[in-house]
């Protein structure tokens, strides 16, 4: 697997639309789940705490996106989370490698987005995709100047998340390669 570049995958935002303006978006369904990361920010017997968090997942996600030629990782708030709640509704194995983050929702002091030190460090010297709603034109050029294999930074509208242009770009980078 480690002659494939990896696809860093973030949940909320590409595979979870969470802006979405329709109640029921085509092909998507809709779920109620209890993330520990999230649970632990709202008020213990609130009834955002019962209810749980509305997620929105199409489950025709998990074979597009296993048939890329890419290895795929979990770069999301979800972390091992995603494998057990995110995967088995999108038809991915539970089984796929996590970053873990050493601080969520850190401030960095250049401006960055949080993750992006960390995911760099994660990937050291690999090709990768990073999906990810929260990108911003300040962490393309850190990784461009801070990485040294070929990457892409794909951020992804959260209101209608991963899309056939979006995986057409990503076939198309991969095979450029």
């Amino acid at each position: 697997m480690k002659d494939r570049p990896l696809l860093l995958l973030d949940v909320d935002g590409p595979l979870n639309p969470y802006f979405a303006r329709l109640p029921r978006l085509r092909g998507y369904t809709t779920r109620r789940l209890h993330p520990a990361n999230w649970l632990s920010r709202q008020t213990p017997g609130s009834r955002a705490h019962r209810r749980g968090l509305r997620i929105r997942l199409h489950p025709g996600h998990g074979a597009l996106l296993s048939a890329l030629p890419y290895e795929l990782v979990w770069a999301t708030t979800w972390m091992h989370e995603a494998n057990e709640l995110i995967a088995p509704v999108i038809g991915l194995p539970d089984t796929l490698p996590v970053i873990e983050w050493p601080e969520l929702f850190g401030k960095d002091p250049d401006g960055l987005y949080w993750k992006t030190r960390p995911l760099l460090k994660w990937a050291v010297g690999r090709p990768f995709v990073w999906v990810d709603d929260m990108i911003t034109d300040l962490d393309t050029a850190y990784v461009a100047a801070h990485h040294d294999a070929p990457a892409l930074l794909l951020r992804i509208h959260p209101r209608h998340g991963l899309r056939k242009a979006d995986f057409v770009a990503l076939t198309r980078w991969a095979e450029e390669l």
